[in-house]
């Protein structure tokens, strides 16, 4: 073997070329210029980002504690941590292309400052990352959190399998990452449709990168579809039937039901795409019996069941939230979980309204266009049953309840277009405009994102000890909200004008304005993570003041505000049992939460794992692997993978113990901690005078 041969089988498909800047050094036209600079720039950016982490956690000596307490720890509340910190990671990336593509269409008018397959490659990683790495990531980090502690349990019912998940997902975010350095990213969208995405008509590895990063994310998502179907069913504490379940509890199982039946179809799709571009299958090509629509299908088959395993867990949120920022009990308890069930069997049987324009007979169109209308009932349904709650409640405008009330309204706003869009005759002139592209944002930035935002807001003093300081909250809420809407509403007069989406360019004057007003949406909603992240910065360095060790800040009604926060690591120093719904609200109206138990016994958890570190390390290697056509490193890397789960498989110490005596010692602490705590009044909520045991309304008459 030649020198040359070796230096090809070495580095696959891979050249000078995928380097962001050198189309622009090799053929400095003014546009390979603009384009190359903002490539490169964003690629030192991340290279900047990447050393500086590592030099301080170098620095800090923080190597050990990152190894053990983190990456290879098992237990749910870490897990669930690690995830929402991917997803903010990820949202930053996300947020800031939409501000690329705004600003591009803002002087768009015959010809904006951004290439085609440029623009195409940021939109494509703007819809991937948004609903692969920033919305499922979120909501699986808030539900490994907060799902076990609100049904008395200790972890989830596969720990170690909880973990690998999480490495799956992370190891997807970090091939999209590793496209900014070596390029490019496919320029298909984030649905990904063949015959463009094939080999034919997308010859370099653009494509490969977005099937590989969809296809860890989609099998990430279902083991936690399993894990937290399973946790429900097998792990609720004695007293918790199913309909003592908290809301949130109902919307999560039934959002891993989805995750269970509605990932699969996305992961065969994507295994057959790659079958066509490596093997020359023919399932999706236009030759040899190929038929492309077989993918449209087979994919929103998963697509819209995932606009509500999207959905759904912000809805389960919002239920905490109202319920317990009115203090009163959930309106209608019952219909919300009819409503939610109802949602979740109606998700399936709409898919064909995403592609009412593909030729499909009218009866059929006629037949899902109905069916997608009634999705409307079980959500009006839920709106309803929220503002009753609200009725005559004690309303509280805490941070958490300014995203809430964003979300009703903006909410309703865009389940109103998506009504419209649910007949064919309308669909079929406004499907390829930005009218479109303004409903599904309408739906998942005030139904999802929002919602992670106001779980972030509500449960962060469980998770940390400490408040987040509300004013730069409700800021941050408050831009969101206003950013939403100039960024998006423009978009439905546009799109009724004829402004195609996903265009890099138009010849229509009247657009302009428009799209001048949704940049500047863009911007605001910039300012609004912004707002966020400094607000976190404000609140560890007044951590001190701002402590909610007692852990019931919001005068809780569930499991989770009735230990410390932070939770010890077992969760409850006795496992709980409850008599009714609102387990915690209740003790604290009978005068008998904070209990001292009668007796104290080890507490049995698993240990701590170095699989899905491994998963994580040799997954990303794997999929780049074969992204580059590197055989070499894919063939090493499934023989790490094979070697991780045999070596696995011989662990024999799985359990660590926690003895009675330290758990006795931590809880007494807590308990003093508890009777020591000032009351703080409702006008002090928010304040640093509340340390976590606010003046309860639990005995006032609802």
């Amino acid at each position: 073997m030649s020198l040359t041969d070796f230096i090809d089988a070495l580095t696959g498909r891979m050249t000078l070329e995928a380097l962001p800047f050198w189309k622009m050094v090799q053929n400095p036209t003014p546009e390979n210029i603009v384009n190359g600079a903002i490539a490169t720039g964003v690629a030192a950016i991340l290279v900047l980002a990447a050393i500086a982490v590592l030099a301080l956690l170098t620095y800090f000596r923080l190597w050990r504690t990152v190894w053990f307490d983190w990456l290879t720890t098992v237990d749910h509340k870490k897990i669930g941590i690690m995830y929402i910190v991917l997803s903010f990671v990820m949202m930053l990336r996300g947020v800031v292309e939409a501000n690329f593509m705004r600003a591009n269409q803002a002087v768009g008018f015959d010809g904006g400052f951004l290439s085609a397959d440029h623009f195409g490659e940021l939109f494509t990683t703007h819809g991937t990352i948004m609903i692969f790495f920033v919305a499922m990531p979120f909501l699986s980090g808030v539900i490994n959190y907060v799902l076990p502690l609100q049904i008395g349990a200790r972890d989830m019912s596969f720990p170690v399998t909880n973990a690998i998940g999480l490495a799956l997902t992370a190891s997807g975010a970090m091939l999209v990452m590793a496209s900014l350095l070596f390029l490019p990213f496919s320029i298909g969208g984030w649905t990904g449709y063949p015959p463009f995405t094939g080999k034919e008509y997308s010859p370099d590895v653009g494509p490969n990168y977005w099937i590989w990063a969809v296809t860890l994310s989609g099998l990430g998502t279902t083991l936690t579809g399993i894990n937290v179907a399973c946790t429900v069913y097998k792990k609720r504490c004695p007293g918790m039937d199913f309909w003592k379940m908290p809301m949130f509890v109902w919307a999560s199982v039934t959002t891993a039901i989805l995750m269970i039946f509605a990932l699969p179809p996305l992961t065969v799709a994507t295994a057959m795409l790659a079958l066509d571009r490596y093997l020359d299958f023919h399932f999706f090509t236009t030759d040899a019996g190929g038929i492309p629509m077989l993918y449209a299908n087979l994919f929103w088959l998963f697509g819209h069941p995932e606009v509500y395993i999207l959905v759904l867990p912000a809805f389960g949120v919002w239920s905490e939230v109202f319920a317990t920022f009115s203090g009163k009990t959930l309106y209608a308890y019952r219909t919300l979980v009819w409503a939610t069930l109802s949602i979740a069997v109606i998700s399936f049987l709409v898919w064909v309204h995403h592609f009412f324009t593909m030729g499909q007979s009218a009866g059929m169109n006629a037949v899902f266009g109905i069916a997608t209308m009634l999705v409307g009932v079980p959500t009006g349904v839920k709106i309803y049953d929220w503002l009753l709650t609200m009725y005559r409640g004690r309303v509280r405008i805490t941070t958490p309840m300014v995203y809430a009330l964003g979300f009703v309204m903006l909410f309703v706003i865009g389940g109103a277009s998506g009504i419209l869009l649910a007949n064919p005759t309308i669909d079929y002139q406004v499907h390829n405009s930005v009218f479109l592209v303004a409903h599904f944002h309408n739906m998942v930035i005030p139904g999802t994102l929002f919602g992670m935002l106001g779980a972030y807001s509500f449960w962060f003093p469980k998770a940390f000890g400490f408040m987040l300081d509300d004013w730069w909250g409700k800021l941050g809420a408050s831009l969101w909200i206003v950013g939403f809407m100039l960024a998006f509403f423009p978009l439905y007069a546009v799109g009724l004008l004829g402004l195609p989406r996903r265009s890099v360019a138009y010849s229509e004057a009247a657009y302009t304005p428009y799209t001048v007003v949704a940049m500047l949406g863009a911007l605001v909603v910039l300012a609004a993570l912004g707002a966020m992240f400094w607000q976190l910065y404000v609140s560890i360095r007044n951590r001190d003041a701002l402590n909610v060790y007692a852990g019931d800040p919001w005068d809780g009604r569930t499991l989770e505000w009735s230990i410390s926060s932070p939770p010890p690591v077992y969760n409850f120093a006795v496992g709980p049992e409850v008599f009714a719904r609102d387990a915690f609200w209740e003790e604290k109206r009978a005068g008998h939460a904070y209990q001292i138990p009668d007796q104290w016994e080890d507490i049995e958890l698993p240990a701590n794992s170095w699989l899905a570190p491994i998963l994580f390390f040799s997954s990303f290697t794997l999929t780049f692997g074969l992204v580059w056509h590197m055989w070499w490193l894919v063939i090493l890397s499934l023989l790490v993978v094979v070697g991780a789960l045999v070596a696995r498989s011989f662990v024999i110490d799985r359990e660590r113990t926690i003895p009675a005596d330290v758990v006795r010692e931590e809880h007494l602490r807590w308990l003093k901690a508890v009777r020591e705590a000032p009351s703080a009044p409702r006008e002090l909520e928010v304040a640093p005078g509340n340390w976590g045991r606010p003046q309860s309304e639990a005995g006032v008459p609802e």
